[in-house]
């Protein structure tokens, strides 16, 4: 199918793109939500700058809408019709076990006329963690509710411990934690990564990052 990625520049995006490109899909497109201002991530708080660098450093064009979330299903249904317009068929969505998620991506792309796609769904979250690791992806912790201290931090078997002695998901699928991936097999550049400013935001702490294709 010729399909689009839900893209948050995290690790479930990247893994969930990569089966579907594996599954013999299209991904034609990037669907990133972002902030009213345009600034940053909706999701995650990325700099929208830095999120159309990892766009282009794997070689898909980026689609970036600017919601609240009061407006983002509105937003998402409106930006999903001129995609399916434009021959698109499908998306595909990197959750895992979270059923309210679930249901509302089928349902909306359901109202759209379009079919929803999540190859990472009921898998075991400690064996994508491990699938991500082993295909070489590499992936940065940008936004935690857990410590402080996670930031900045590279993904690894060691990292993925002391998330879960936290207390954790594995794969942070409630939010307590969210990364921002910098290179791996969807990728035809790599990122360089500059750690920039932390700030802390209803209980979430966030890493300003900037980038450069290497």
């Amino acid at each position: 199918m010729r399909v689009f990625s839900s893209w948050s520049g995290g690790k479930e995006s990247a893994l969930a793109t990569y089966k579907a490109i594996s599954q013999g899909h299209e991904i034609l497109y990037l669907l990133n939500f972002i902030s009213e201002d345009g600034a940053r991530s909706r999701s995650h708080g990325t700099k929208a700058s830095v999120l159309t660098l990892q766009a282009e450093a794997i070689g898909i064009p980026i689609v970036q809408v600017k919601t609240s979330w009061q407006d983002y299903e509105r937003n998402f249904k409106r930006a999903v019709g001129e995609l399916r317009d434009k021959g698109i068929e499908g998306g595909v969505f990197g959750d895992i076990d979270l059923a309210e998620h679930r249901q509302w991506v089928q349902r909306t792309c359901g109202e759209v006329g379009i079919k929803a796609l999540l190859p990472l769904w009921g898998a075991k979250p400690e064996e994508l963690i491990n699938e991500f690791l082993r295909l070489k992806f590499k992936a940065m912790v940008v936004a935690t509710k857990l410590d402080e201290n996670l930031l900045g931090e590279t993904l690894d078997e060691a990292l993925v411990r002391r998330i879960c002695e936290l207390g954790s998901h594995p794969c942070g699928e409630s939010g307590e934690y969210h990364t921002f991936v910098t290179q791996g097999p969807i990728f035809t550049k790599a990122l360089e990564i500059s750690n920039g400013q932390r700030r802390k935001i209803d209980g979430m702490w966030f890493q300003d990052v900037s980038a450069e294709l290497r």
